[in-house]
């Protein structure tokens, strides 16, 4: 690219904005629009009947739970490899066009039975594409957004605010059109739309590679045959993992209880996170306080662990119950359970420019909460919402079925507690973790994020033995509980934590 491109790019707009922000943008739109449209049928087509007009795999709920929280699970964790890839081999440029073909490969994959492939291994093999994909292209798409604004400040922030929308965006439109082919005609149709979307994402990330600039680029200094060795070197590692990833899943599904290798990696997980906090607070060189603030960022891994161990129960558990127990019945036609998972990125839409706003005049009026004041909010939110489902659950039976505003109540607090945990979490690594460990600390994020998910699958799986009024109560008891030891600890964390606001 030349000197008089590089300026083009610079100075082109969009809304006041670098023009590339709009090929970001509309890229991360249309991959979270195949994420959270496929994730919305995920569990009611593994729940389904084999023997139904529109077949599903005729999982129990426990079996179902647990692939979900795999699923997830490494759906996060594979963001930590793929933002290596990424730094030290193909630039986020690459990664993140790399990372959309695969995903598109895992949509079109799962819808294999259209074309005679085996369900459970185009099911499995589909999801283990997604995953890999989906490590790639996240991660990266936001640091691209970054590299669109050098000067940072305001403006940066600003833009990010604008993708975020494009996010949202994605993840209501996604469960609405795909959970209307999937339901109401062929679940594999689902999945092939949700490999659409993914398709026009890579298409108009193509198409707007121009506007991008330098964004992306791996730094010239990587460049050399080292480079061209350690490219080959990848894409034979990618191949032989997803041969192998391939093989294992199915000879496991066969001779394990994916229940018990779901657990079993969720406490070994633990174990290595509580092992590594106290190599870094016994075992380094760091200052007191910065091994005070690390103690802090061990607290939030937990309590974020808990949020989104119940949070993420959206695509699994709390689906279920939109299906089965939920009157969706409006003028005489049959609202996709599906839909209703949108109802969250709706109230993401609309109150984030509100807690956005709230804050600052809170921090102006100097009566802005502390993190982890703002933690435990997001948990008391949470309970909140559990504690109205399972009310909700209460009046549910074999012949009842409740009304969608349980749902739609839940949801509202659930948004609320996201809004006041989610954004702050990232914001408070970069401000607590020390200087030559915020990488390191970014990772501890994603790993707390891929722990819930894992163990929401693993909470989702015991509606096969628990009514789910019991199941949402105990749910809303034990995220209650950590938002009150959230607020009654938060004046120690708060001393921990020194002057970081």
């Amino acid at each position: 690219m030349n000197m008089t491109d590089i300026k083009s790019t610079q100075t082109a707009q969009w809304f006041g904005h670098p023009r590339g922000l709009s090929t970001l943008f509309f890229t991360e739109l249309w991959e979270r629009f195949s994420y959270y449209g496929m994730r919305a049928l995920l569990v009611l087509f593994m729940t389904t009947a084999a023997a139904q007009e529109n077949p599903g795999l005729n999982f129990g709920e426990g079996k179902a739970g647990a692939i979900y929280g795999l699923y997830t699970f490494f759906v996060y964790v594979l963001a930590l490899p793929g933002g290596w890839v990424a730094d030290n081999i193909w630039g986020q440029r690459k990664a993140v066009f790399v990372g959309g073909c695969i995903i598109a490969l895992g949509h079109f994959t799962m819808a294999g039975p259209l074309v005679g492939i085996p369900d459970n291994f185009s099911f499995f093999v589909g999801l283990m594409f997604i995953a890999i994909g989906t490590g790639l292209l996240k991660p990266n798409v936001s640091t691209m957004v970054g590299d669109l604004y050098p000067e940072g400040g305001a403006r940066r922030d600003a833009g990010f605010s604008i993708f975020y929308t494009g996010i949202n965006l994605g993840a209501f439109a996604g469960p609405i059109l795909t959970g209307w082919l999937g339901e109401a005609y062929n679940w594999h149709y689902g999945f092939s739309l949700a490999g659409l979307g993914m398709i026009l994402g890579l298409i108009q990330y193509r198409l707007g590679a121009k506007h991008l600039g330098n964004a992306g680029l791996l730094s010239r200094e990587k460049s050399g045959d080292n480079l061209r060795n350690k490219t080959r070197v990848t894409y034979i590692v990618i191949v032989i993992s997803c041969v192998i990833a391939a093989l294992a899943g199915t000879l496991l599904l066969q001779s394990l209880s994916l229940e018990k290798l779901a657990a079993s990696l969720g406490y070994a997980v633990i174990v290595i996170a509580v092992l590594f906090f106290v190599y870094l607070l016994f075992f380094t060189e760091h200052t007191g306080l910065e091994k005070r603030r690390m103690l802090v960022i061990f607290w939030l891994f937990i309590l974020s662990a808990v949020f989104w161990s119940g949070f993420e129960q959206a695509g699994s558990s709390l689906n279920l119950f939109a299906r089965d127990s939920t009157n969706r019945i409006i003028a005489g036609w049959e609202l996709p359970a599906s839909w209703l998972q949108s109802i969250n990125a709706t109230f993401i839409i609309l109150l984030a420019p509100v807690f956005g706003s709230l804050w600052i005049t809170l921090a102006r009026l100097k009566r802005n909460p502390s993190i982890p004041v703002k933690f435990a909010i997001g948990l008391s939110g949470l309970a909140g919402g559990f504690f109205v489902i399972a009310w909700g659950a209460a009046n549910a039976g074999n012949d009842a079925l409740v009304s969608p505003v349980w749902l739609i109540v839940m949801y509202f607090l659930h948004t609320v507690g996201e809004l006041s945990l989610s954004p702050v979490g990232l914001s408070s690594i970069t401000k607590l973790a020390p200087a030559g460990r915020v990488g390191q600390m970014m990772g501890v994020w994603f790993i707390a994020t891929a722990l819930g998910n894992l163990f929401a699958g693993l909470v989702a799986g015991q509606l096969e033995t628990l009514a789910p009024v019991e199941l949402f109560g105990n749910v809303a008891m034990t995220i209650g509980i950590a938002g009150v030891v959230a607020f009654v600890t938060f004046p120690l964390i708060k001393r921990l934590m020194g002057d970081v606001d």
